[in-house]
């Protein structure tokens, strides 16, 4: 095999790992997203559960990195301490490691099973947790058939002439072979992918254990640099724990390099195949940072803080306000055509500041701040001169001579930005009196109550997305699906209150206390979802798509 062909089919399996691995993350975000955030947020306050939750969670999303900008993201929000959450971190890239172990076995039978289930049940059904476990099992077997092809395209390298030089310099000059492995893993992005490619040339003879167990600690310095570049530009809380983690896991892979090539410590505790040398030292390297980070971790924390604030410009810690630019220009509404795409532009606008009002509201509900709250009713004012901003602009296009299609397009785009500011009310006047509500009473939901409702906003905060997508794609089949899940939503609703009302005739005492809330939260989420699945009438009306009604014929 020459070598563009071995670099082909290599790349080819590397990639398809990239995309399994991606694949499976996806549907697990999805489908239990919403569950696995709350009770990560339950647990963070204990550091022993932390760094437990922080494992389960890598072993389910199948990237530490994931974990970290999700911990990074809460510690941000206030909602853990910086503390919990590096400990958090430290417990994923144990998950990590221990994924590759999992992944080293035969699961050459898992290929087709994974493969058919997964494909049968995400085309049998169309309900969204069915199809995204679908989804995981195909990931899961395309994960697997990639390791197979890495394994058959790195066949010939046993016979090649150029790869034990190769491996021979790298093997006399680890600090390069350190560094390499550290380049590699942040280009793939994902640690299991560069850990894996390393135990598939440790298997056919092509990597020595030494060199592998070299490499797999440049591994690990390069996969704790993904998570602070992706947070460079994020706000400095959210920063604190990115860092933190680059702090104590690349500091330690420098730490042990150094043991490691002045010690040359014997091997045979770590197994006698040539693979399982490579994986145990992974393991073995993140269970010795995690225990080495339980007693430094407030020192680490000080020190990370200590530089996100020499980071840290005046301007971002205190930005000045500015004037957003409007999209709406004068100077085109002699052009009909250009104007309505103006108005798009700025009713994107407010779909963005409503999807964000939206996935503020159930943060508050969880952690009431005053200053929050002031924040979403300024955003709301917001929303409102963006209404009035572009009712007065359409008005003027009205002036001017329009085609029936530009017409309707005009009337459709007075709609959609009605909606958005009634749902930009719902969310200021009702949901945010409720969390007023919460806040003054000092209650708490039940854990099957706040799980029901977060479920509910999960559901609705993306057919939000969906109906937002449609004011620029137009795509029928987004518009069908965005009214199939109104009429879902419908039943769920009517499920989650008779639950809720289940509970009530328990005499669970939370329940009681909080039962208000809970219904009025339900009806205005179900409110918003009615509003916004509207936007999907104008599409399916012009691919006539649209019953003219919904009664049945006397």
């Amino acid at each position: 095999m020459s070598g563009s062909v071995f670099f082909l089919h290599m790349a080819g399996a590397v990639a398809l790992l990239l995309w399994a691995t991606r694949m499976v993350r996806t549907g697990v975000e999805r489908a239990y997203g919403n569950v696995l955030r709350q009770r990560l947020r339950r647990t963070l306050g204990n550091p022993v559960l932390a760094a437990l939750t922080g494992l389960a969670l890598a072993v389910a999303l199948q990237s530490s990195t994931a974990v970290t900008l999700l911990v990074g993201s809460f510690a941000g929000l206030g909602i853990v301490t910086g503390l919990a959450g590096i400990l958090a971190v430290r417990g994923a890239e144990v998950g990590s490691a221990l994924v590759v172990k999992i992944l080293s076995f035969d699961l050459t039978l898992l290929v087709p099973l994974c493969l058919l289930a997964g494909t049968v049940i995400f085309l049998a059904t169309e309900r969204r947790q069915w199809r995204q476990c679908g989804r995981i099992l195909v990931g899961v077997g395309l994960l697997i058939l990639s390791l197979e092809m890495m394994g058959e395209a790195s066949e010939p390298l046993r016979q090649s002439t150029i790869v034990p030089l190769i491996v021979g310099y790298l093997s006399g000059d680890p600090i390069t072979a350190f560094l390499l492995a550290a380049v590699v893993t942040y280009l793939f992005h994902s640690s299991i992918a560069a850990v894996l490619l390393l135990t598939t040339f440790a298997a056919r003879g092509i990597v020595s254990p030494e060199l592998g167990i070299v490499m797999v600690l440049g591994v690990n310095l390069g996969s704790s640099f993904i998570a602070p570049m992706l947070t460079r530009s994020a706000p400095p809380a959210y920063r604190v724990v990115p860092l933190g983690n680059l702090l104590m896991r690349g500091v330690g892979s420098v730490v042990l390099l150094t043991c490691f090539v002045l010690l040359d410590p014997p091997l045979d505790r770590l197994g006698a195949d040539p693979a399982d040398r490579i994986i145990h030292a992974h393991i073995a390297f993140n269970i010795l940072i995690l225990l080495a980070g339980i007693p430094l971790s407030r020192l680490v924390l000080k020190a990370t803080e200590a530089i996100v604030r020499l980071q840290t410009r005046p301007a971002e810690e205190a930005p000045a306000p500015a004037e957003e630019a409007s999209a709406l220009n004068d100077n085109a509404l002699d052009n009909p055509q250009q104007a309505l795409a103006n108005v798009t532009r700025e009713a994107v606008r407010m779909c963005e500041t409503i999807e964000f009002m939206l996935r503020r509201i159930l943060e508050l509900y969880e952690k009431t701040d005053r200053k929050a709250i002031d924040a979403l009713e300024a955003t709301d004012d917001t929303v409102d001169k963006r209404h009035a901003a572009i009712k007065l602009y359409l008005a003027r296009i009205t002036e001017h001579g329009m085609s029936d299609e530009e017409a309707r397009r005009c009337q459709e785009l007075l709609g959609v930005c009605v909606k958005l500011e009634q749902v930009g009310d719902i969310i200021v006047r009702n949901m945010l009196a409720h969390v007023e509500k919460k806040m003054e009473r000092g209650v708490e939901f039940t854990e099957e109550g706040w799980r029901e409702l977060c479920s509910f906003h999960a559901a609705v905060l993306a057919n939000a997305r969906l109906s937002f997508n449609l004011l620029v794609t137009r795509d029928a089949a987004t518009a069908r699906q965005l009214v199939m899940e109104k009429d879902r939503l419908r039943d769920v609703e009517k499920e989650t209150s008779r639950r809720h009302f289940e509970r009530l005739r328990q005499g669970t005492e939370q329940s009681v206390e909080t039962s208000s809330l809970h219904l009025d939260t339900i009806r205005d989420l179900k409110q918003i979802n009615s509003l916004l699945a509207t936007l999907a009438y104008p599409v399916l009306e012009e691919q006539g798509l649209l019953s003219g009604s919904r009664l049945k014929a006397v």
